[in-house]
């Protein structure tokens, strides 16, 4: 674990931050949509790094943008690449960090792409999610700027080994059984995770994602099936990270699915004490695996 003290006497433990990262040093926060990059600014605010924010136009949401001094901010179309690297150039930033959602039909449809990220998409064999900013990832830390782990600051909200809330009374082998479908799915690169039931799979995630999945499985006798979420061998942190979050907790209730199973140390707990609380207060059983 690497620690840090600023002169606000106030610590920052981090497990995925460099060891020679220093808060002095400008961070542009990449933020998508959702509560993600709220909370990952929030906490970089917190712990007095020097954060500026650049939005994904018509993504991120009006709560994190009111967070940033006008000089502090900043706004970049999904495929603008040659203006994303022009602003991390204006504000000398040393590292960026990845937060937050990006509606996928926008990476297909509603993509409009400069000269720089067209050349980027034709360099590409696999168009999807992964090879898209992960190729991204790798541009900007060619112009030396350091693409942070997407768990960087969010460590209390990781999830841990054991159960999160009530008693989780699921047999192991259909535990066992639920993360061996997940990690197989993942490692097809469907997605990242699968309810399954009596040894059988009712569910992938798919292109609709987690929230999806949940729902379409509600078409199926979900008593006692389990969501599993993972992530998958050679996981790129830089730009994904699994999580868990009250949306998703919201369709768990309504697909009347009642157990979760989560990745310990790749899954993030988004809003982790009001989330858990709520899922205590329903009975929604959560395990870190």
């Amino acid at each position: 674990m690497t620690i840090f003290q600023k002169s606000s006497n106030i610590k920052l433990d981090s497990d995925f931050l460099p060891y020679d990262f220093r808060c002095s040093d400008v961070v542009a926060l990449l933020a998508g949509n959702g509560i993600y990059p709220i909370l990952c600014a929030q906490r970089m605010i917190r712990f007095g790094v020097n954060v500026k924010l650049i939005a994904l136009e018509d993504e991120a949401d009006d709560q994190l943008l009111n967070i940033f001094d006008e000089a502090d901010k900043f706004v970049v179309n999904v495929g603008n690449l040659g203006r994303l690297l022009k602003i991390l150039k204006f504000i000398k930033a040393s590292y960026m960090i990845m937060a937050g959602q990006i509606r996928p039909k926008k990476l297909f449809h509603g993509l409009k792409p400069d000269w720089r990220a067209l050349f980027l998409l034709r360099k590409l064999k696999i168009r999807n999610a992964e090879t898209i900013f992960g190729s991204v990832c790798d541009i900007i830390e060619k112009h030396n700027i350091k693409v942070l782990d997407a768990r960087s600051f969010m460590d209390e909200d990781m999830v841990s080994v054991g159960p999160l809330t009530g008693r989780f009374d699921l047999k192991d082998e259909a535990l066992n059984y639920g993360i061996k479908m997940a990690r197989e799915v993942a490692k097809l690169d469907i997605g990242q995770g699968v309810v399954v039931k009596n040894g059988t799979v009712l569910c992938v995630e798919e292109f609709d994602g987690t929230d999806g999945m949940l729902r379409r499985a509600s078409k199926f006798n979900v008593k006692d099936a389990l969501f599993v979420k993972t992530s998958k061998l050679g996981h790129d942190f830089r730009f994904d990270v699994p999580v868990f979050g009250m949306r998703t907790l919201d369709a768990m209730i309504e697909s009347g699915i009642k157990y979760a199973a989560l990745e310990s140390d790749c899954t993030i707990v988004l809003d982790s004490e009001n989330v858990l609380a709520r899922a205590n207060q329903l009975d929604v059983r959560i395990l870190g695996y």
